[in-house]
C-alpha cells in the first residue's frame, strides 16, 4: 500500500466492517468500589449502574485482521445511558501503535502506549501495566476454579446480562481544536459512542484474585479504590470488536473536564 490508496484498496479497508482478535488470551478481575468514586469518574449523560462495579483486564492479542498482534489493559466503571447498562472505558494502555490509533481515533477508546506483560505459569496467571517506569497495576489470579467473594458469578451475571457473550463499552470520541477554542476547546461536540465486543471463548477459567495499584500521576488507576474484591476470569478465544456508533452529542462544557484521559497533561 501506497500513501494514496487505490479504489480497491479502500473497498478492502471499508469491508473490515469487525477487529477480529484471534486467540486472545484475558486476565480479568472484578472488585466493588465506592459509589461517590463513580458518581465523581462518570462524564454526563452516563449514570451509575445499581452496582459500583470496577473491571480490568489483561491481555495478549497474538494475531488480528487489523496488523500485528499486540498487548492490552483496559479499565471500566459499569454504567448506564438511557436505562441501557455498559461498561464505560477510563483507561486502556496498549503496546502497539496501530492497535491504538484505531481504538482512539474511530472508536473513542482512551487509549496510550505502555509496557504490558501477561504469563501463565500451570494455574497461575500474572498481568501488569508500566508506565514512565512504574508498575501502576498488577493483577494476579490462582485458576482453581474459586473467587474471592461467595456471590462472585451471580455478580458477573448481572454484570454481562443480558448477552454474556457480548459486552458494551461507553466511549467519548473528541478531538482538541487546534487554535484551543471552538467549541469549549473542541474540534465538535464530543460524541458518546457506544461500541460492542463479542467474545468466543473456547477456554475459561475463574480463579481468586489478588490486585496491587500505586498511584500514578499519569494513569491513577488507584483513584479507583478496592473495596470488595470479587475474583478473576482467564479466557482464551476469538474476540471481535464492531457494531459501533454514535449515540448521542455530549455538552462540549460539561465534558470538558473529563476529556483528558488519553493524555499525560
Amino acid at each position: 500500500m501506497g500513501f494514496v490508496k487505490t479504489a480497491q484498496e479502500l473497498n478492502d479497508i471499508a469491508a473490515l466492517e469487525m477487529a477480529h482478535f484471534y486467540d486472545a488470551e484475558m486476565l480479568i478481575v472484578y472488585w466493588e468500589t465506592k459509589p461517590e468514586i463513580v458518581a465523581r469518574l462518570l462524564p454526563p449523560p452516563l449514570c451509575p449502574a445499581s452496582r459500583p462495579l470496577a473491571m480490568a483486564f489483561v491481555a495478549n492479542y497474538p494475531r488480528t485482521n487489523f496488523g500485528p498482534g499486540y498487548y492490552e489493559g483496559a479499565l471500566f466503571l459499569r454504567a448506564e445511558f438511557n436505562g441501557q447498562a455498559g461498561n464505560y472505558c477510563l483507561s486502556m494502555p496498549v503496546t502497539g501503535d496501530m492497535g491504538m490509533a484505531l481504538g482512539r481515533e474511530k472508536y473513542g477508546f482512551p487509549k496510550k502506549l505502555a509496557d504490558i506483560t501477561l504469563e501463565r505459569q500451570g494455574d497461575r496467571v500474572t498481568g501488569t501495566m508500566t508506565r514512565h517506569g512504574r508498575c501502576f497495576f498488577q493483577a494476579s489470579a490462582r485458576l482453581d476454579g474459586q473467587a474471592n467473594a461467595a456471590d462472585f458469578t451471580a455478580v458477573i451475571a448481572e454484570a454481562t446480562a443480558p448477552d454474556p457473550d457480548c459486552a458494551v463499552s461507553y466511549n467519548f470520541k473528541q478531538f482538541l481544536s487546534p487554535d484551543g477554542r471552538g467549541f469549549t476547546g473542541f474540534d465538535y461536540h464530543p460524541r458518546l459512542v457506544r461500541a460492542e465486543t463479542i467474545l468466543r471463548a473456547r477456554e475459561t477459567h475463574f480463579g481468586t484474585a489478588d490486585v496491587q495499584m500505586q498511584p500514578s500521576a499519569s494513569d491513577p488507576w488507584s483513584e479507583i479504590e478496592i473495596v470488595r474484591l470479587l475474583g478473576a476470569v482467564y479466557t482464551v478465544g476469538n474476540n471481535a470488536l464492531g457494531n459501533t456508533k454514535a449515540i448521542a452529542k455530549v455538552d462540549a462544557g460539561l465534558f470538558a473536564p473529563y476529556a483528558y484521559l488519553r493524555w499525560d497533561w
